[in-house]
């Protein structure tokens, strides 16, 4: 006995075929949209963490700043201050018993008694009482005075004798360890972090002499402003950076840090 064979018809064939298509369709947008939302969430998060990693690091060294050394320049793209690395008071009066070495504003003196003791031996630039202009201004050198290496941390020896122009009314000292300045690259796309140079009475932009240190990257504006109140000895530093990445998104935040400038 014989049997017709058995097939699909053309039109079973495409029916499958649509079928098949179609499930095709559903399984990669379940598996794509996923994978591609998790990438684009990396993304954003990479994006994130690069600015709030610099803009700390910006808040930080604002925060340890000589006290009226903020300037900015470049349209707001470039800030620059000078770093604390300590700081305290120095002796102004002898004590009872008539020992001590004080700090004599009335000619040059090289060596002082320092009140307490300082955390390490210090090394760097001995400020005292910088207003930030005139004859109180640290870039300029009128205020400021090279340690010695034989400082300790309960007696201050400079490398030179030095009389200063003004008396801290609280017999404050700074001891700055180098200048920084943060400057927005904005053809590169980058913000950048210079170290280790010379002290300038004039801002230099970009500062000569050093490789800036790549702080972030897509960076595509920025702007820092700097005021202050000369009455209450405070300043607001205002920090603002947009990122934009490959893929076109962006990113814009804002941090101001407040100042304490009372020299």
């Amino acid at each position: 006995m014989h049997h017709a064979n058995q097939g699909f018809t053309l039109i079973e064939l495409i029916t499958v075929l649509v079928i098949v298509g179609i499930l095709a369709t559903i399984t990669t947008d379940i598996i794509t949209l996923p994978v591609k939302s998790y990438i684009d969430l990396e993304r954003r998060t990479t994006l994130v963490d690069n600015a709030e990693s610099a803009l700390r690091l910006m808040q930080r060294d604002i925060r340890r700043a000589l006290p009226n050394s903020i300037r900015v320049t470049g349209g707001g793209t470039t800030l620059e201050l000078l770093h604390i690395s300590e700081g305290g008071r120095y002796r102004a009066k002898l004590a009872a018993d008539g020992s001590g070495d004080i700090l004599d504003f009335t000619t040059s003196d090289n060596r002082f008694d320092v009140i307490g003791n300082l955390e390490n031996p210090p090394s760097g630039e001995l400020v005292i009482y910088n207003l930030g202009s005139g004859t109180s201004d640290a870039y300029a050198g009128s205020n400021r005075a090279t340690l010695d290496s034989s400082s300790t941390t309960n007696q201050l020896i400079l490398s030179a004798a030095k009389q200063f122009p003004l008396q801290s009314p609280e017999q404050r000292f700074f001891i700055v360890d180098t200048p920084l300045t943060y400057r927005c690259d904005l053809v590169a796309g980058t913000l950048l972090r210079y170290s280790a140079y010379n002290i300038d009475a004039t801002q230099s932009d970009p500062p000569t002499g050093v490789t800036g240190q790549l702080q972030a990257n897509n960076v595509s504006s920025c702007d820092f402003d700097y005021s202050s109140t000369t009455a209450s000895h405070s300043g607001m530093v205002t920090l603002t950076i947009a990122l934009t990445d490959s893929a076109g998104e962006s990113l814009h935040l804002v941090r101001q840090v407040h100042l304490d400038n009372a020299p």
